[in-house]
């Protein structure tokens, strides 16, 4: 027996994502005063598969549709944070470009499933 939430192919997505954000991360030096700004990358590509995770665990479809809004917007808080690593030469253009591709893809699939949900 599996949890409900491990079926959603979008939560799979995230959960790959996040994975390669942190893989990516673990290669990568910056500057020691910055460490925070890894840490709150982390933060935000993990909180978008524990947010599917998480309101897929709930009893309505109105808390689960909060709180794929919620994955939404910690995915594009990543997205922002990658721009950031990439204007500071921390993140190379290929990995930028394969993170900023998959983010895309994680979108639509949480805006299609937001709106599929009839509340």
């Amino acid at each position: 027996m599996s949890f409900a939430f491990e079926d959603l192919k979008v939560y799979r997505r995230a959960l790959d994502f996040s994975v390669a954000v942190i893989d990516i991360f673990d290669e990568i030096e910056t500057p020691r005063k910055h460490f925070r700004l890894v840490e709150q990358l982390e933060s935000s590509s993990t909180s978008i598969a524990l947010n599917i995770s998480e309101g897929k665990g709930r009893f309505s479809r109105k808390e689960f549709k909060q709180f794929l809004y919620i994955a939404r917007g910690s995915l594009y808080e990543t997205v922002a944070m990658l721009q950031i690593f990439k204007k500071k030469k921390w993140l190379n253009k290929e990995s930028y470009v394969q993170l900023y591709s998959e983010s895309k893809e994680i979108n639509k699939m949480l805006s299609g499933l937001i709106n599929s949900i009839k509340t």
